[in-house]
């Protein structure tokens, strides 16, 4: 199943990336490690007739550090593509020299397991030279081999969420596939043992390996201990005094830390909506994890757990369903027919919108995510507090739910099955 997403994401990326390369000088794939960057970028070398970089590669990477700007020379053919960038970053600099005497579009495709700009001399090599693409833990979709639109339906055409049969996945279809997220070698592996074994390595590779790049850190056995922290608070707008207090360290260090972890692509921030649709709206990010099936391993929740239907229990899985859909449409915005910014609103009375997504143009979206099978009224009250500041901005809400309806509630709300936001098709025109 894996294998399978990881050719669906190079076929679909691979189009996408195509045709950036008609208009961007370099192309900058980044992303958690094993998400398949270097399949991706396998293929497109192998479109072009070209050679790789593979500065994982020790004794590639001393050749490409003795002389940087050998490697990256016009002579080469293009694109020249480099896997894992973030091992050289004087790379950057060359490249950089490169396109002062040429900027051509389609000269350069990168990839790195580390966000543009979090490493030492990286951040402004290439601004406004470069475009970054982010990859992603397979998606639902790619995982079933269907097509996704539910962000821009969400967008364009909302009713065509809410017609066609009802949903056929149970709740205990939502729990497996919430803690199983969507890394393919985890995926490739059965539930338990086996993929707790590689959750547990693969942090500690990117903790010892990647982190260790951007910053030495002289407690880095205390990040796991960040990060187990922040996988339970998933979905919330973090308290980092509160997980300074948990760790032992001090505020101004466990606020650097979440910087790390997000630079290797361990969590993602989701910042507020910052339309003014109410003075009460708090102004502060919310933490989520990058994989739901990584939160799961690190807060210790399984399916047993879930069976005994403890409160404390279904409130973490509440959190990982939350983050689950969030990145579900995170993961559509990349392929999404419009440019949309991503958000998050709540208000100091606790009226909350999980997602908002606005486009260029103004319109706006959202979805509230509900971990339960049944949608009362006042799940709505978020949703209604923007729709009616917004006016005629705001098209559509949902509230995604475990049940299996879909249906619209009143003027422009509705109810959506979570299942919806990856088998919904669009109608046709």
């Amino acid at each position: 199943m894996a294998l399978v997403g990881q050719r669906l994401i190079s076929r679909h990326l691979e189009a996408v990336l195509s045709d950036l390369l008609h208009d961007e000088p370099v192309i900058i794939l980044t992303g958690a490690r094993t998400v398949g960057k270097s399949t991706l970028l396998a293929t497109c070398a192998a479109a072009a007739g070209v050679q790789i970089l593979d500065l994982d590669d020790v004794e590639t990477r001393r050749a490409v550090s003795a002389d940087p700007g050998l490697f990256v020379a016009a002579d080469r053919p293009a694109p020249v593509c480099v896997d894992e960038f973030q091992h050289v970053p004087l790379l950057l600099d060359a490249i950089k020299a490169e396109l002062n005497q040429d900027l051509r579009p389609g000269r350069y495709m990168l990839t790195g397991s580390t966000r543009y700009g979090s490493l030492p001399a990286a951040g402004q090599s290439l601004t406004g030279r470069a475009h970054v693409v982010t990859m992603w833990p397979l998606s639902q979709g790619e995982l079933a081999g269907t097509p996704e639109s539910a962000l821009d339906a969400l967008i364009t055409d909302p009713a065509s969420l809410v017609v066609g049969a009802p949903a056929t996945s149970t709740r205990a279809d939502y729990e497996r596939i919430v803690l199983a997220g969507g890394f393919p070698l985890a995926l490739a592996r059965e539930a338990g043992r086996s993929r707790d074994r590689w959750f547990r390595d693969f942090i500690n590779l990117v903790v010892e390996r990647d982190v260790l790049e951007i910053r030495k850190v002289r407690q880095r056995q205390v990040l796991p201990q960040v990060l187990r922290r922040l996988a339970g608070q998933t979905g919330q707008v973090v308290n980092v005094a509160n997980v300074a207090d948990a760790v032992g360290l001090d505020a101004t260090t466990v606020q650097g830390y979440l910087g790390l972890l997000e630079a290797v692509f361990l969590i993602h921030r989701l910042e507020p909506f910052t339309r003014s649709a109410t003075q009460r709206a708090i102004r502060r990010a919310k933490v989520h994890s990058v994989d739901t099936g990584l939160a799961a391993h690190l807060i210790g929740l399984t399916e047993q757990k879930l069976s005994g239907r403890v409160p404390a229990i279904l409130t973490q899985f509440g959190h990982l369903v939350e983050t689950f859909a969030v990145n579900e449409l995170v993961k559509q915005a990349g392929w999404a027919q419009q440019e949309v910014e991503l958000s998050h609103f709540r208000t100091r009375d606790r009226q909350e919108v999980d997602l908002v997504i606005e486009t260029a143009a103004g319109s706006v979206a959202a979805i509230e995510v509900k971990a339960s099978g049944t949608v009362a009224d006042h799940d709505f009250a978020g949703l209604r507090l923007l729709r009616d500041k917004l006016g005629s901005a705001f098209v559509s809400g949902a509230v995604v739910n475990l049940g299996q309806r879909s249906y619209t509630y009143e003027d422009r709300l509705h109810v959506l099955p979570l299942e919806r936001l990856w088998t919904a098709q669009p109608r046709s025109k």
